[in-house]
């Protein structure tokens, strides 16, 4: 989606370019555009390739109009800012944190200050710059109220050679999952094309065609189902699911998005999940759900190969006392075996 205030740029494919991928095509052309960079102007359609929204793996033929809209850059100082971090790896080169529900990666709108970033920055003192101006350190992201474990890098080259390795699916990510229901399957594979959903740009959507290819491997770890009756009524049976999720691919919203595509929304999620069973009872569970401040997804594990030092770092770190609780009811009142 072209933003309101742009910068127009057009450009014609010169023969040298001829056959290259679209991304790197535009890359060569806009100097100031880095890979990742048109990568997301891309996916947001900021890209047209002769009038046409296209993917970034498109290969470009000489004498094709770009027309590439740059987004205008507001200025943006990442403030430091002395916030209580939960470190759960640190060196000169790369610390993970666990990070809790609610707080932002990085400053952005409703979200000017006291974010992940602004931590770091107090805490580190120098980040690598790598990921752009306004997201300093972070080798990737998690969402809003999503809790759990995110890499970062105090330089350039480490942040590079990191995202490499996540492009390779080289790293190693687990989230645990609270879900209504289940998926259809105790573990699988979903691969699906994945994008914006074209009537509400700032969610995503399994796509039928288009978009991005999009992975996420799953297994359900714990099984719930509890029966109650409540006063006056007849008796009901609900049902949900633990489940463990490995991203092959790191898209927005990906695990939320892929589990309500399984019909296994998540527990608490504003935007993905199911209000109707997010309050259906029994109302002791209800309240614990209501003290979630969005999705009960928990980045659990991270698994990479340190850069520098070539050892292989694997981290873990328990979910949130939120996330804890709803799990504990339902293990207390419908444990079965997965």
């Amino acid at each position: 989606m072209i933003p309101d205030q742009a910068e127009e740029r057009t450009h014609i494919v010169p023969p040298a370019l001829a056959g290259s991928r679209l991304d790197a095509c535009v890359t060569a052309l806009v100097a100031e555009v880095s890979r990742s960079a048109a990568r997301r102007l891309i996916d947001d359609e900021c890209v047209l390739l002769d009038g046409r929204a296209v993917k970034a793996s498109t290969t470009v033929a000489a004498g094709q109009r770009i027309d590439v809209s740059i987004p205008a850059v507001e200025p943006i100082h990442i403030k430091p800012q002395e916030i209580p971090l939960d470190i759960a790896y640190e060196d000169d080169n790369v610390i993970v944190v666990n990070k809790p529900p609610g707080m932002a990666v990085h400053p952005g709108p409703g979200h000017p200050d006291g974010t992940l970033v602004n931590a770091l920055a107090a805490h580190c003192g120098k980040l690598s710059a790598a990921g752009g101006a306004h997201r300093p350190g972070l080798v990737h992201r998690l969402d809003l109220y999503t809790s759990g474990l995110i890499l970062c890098a105090t330089n350039d080259r480490v942040h590079r050679e990191l995202s490499a390795a996540i492009e390779r699916r080289e790293v190693k990510r687990l989230y645990e999952a609270l879900v209504w229901e289940g998926p259809p399957q105790p573990a699988g594979r979903l691969t699906t094309r994945y994008g914006r959903r074209p009537e509400h740009r700032t969610l995503m959507a399994v796509l039928q065609e288009g978009g991005r290819k999009a992975i996420t491997d799953y297994r359900v770890a714990e099984r719930y189902g509890w029966r109650w009756t409540p006063p006056g009524e007849r008796e009901r049976a609900r049902e949900a699911c633990c489940v463990v999720c490995g991203l092959q691919t790191g898209r927005t919203h990906q695990v939320r998005v892929h589990m309500q595509h399984l019909g296994a929304p998540l527990i608490g999620d504003p935007e993905y999940g199911d209000l109707q069973r997010d309050a259906g009872g029994p109302e002791e569970l209800d309240a614990l759900v209501a003290e979630l401040p969005g999705q009960a997804l928990h980045a659990v594990q991270i698994e990479f190969l340190h850069p520098v030092n070539g050892e292989t770092i694997r981290l873990n770190a328990a979910p949130p006392p939120q996330f804890a609780a709803v799990r504990d009811w339902l293990r207390e009142h419908g444990h079965t075996p997965a």
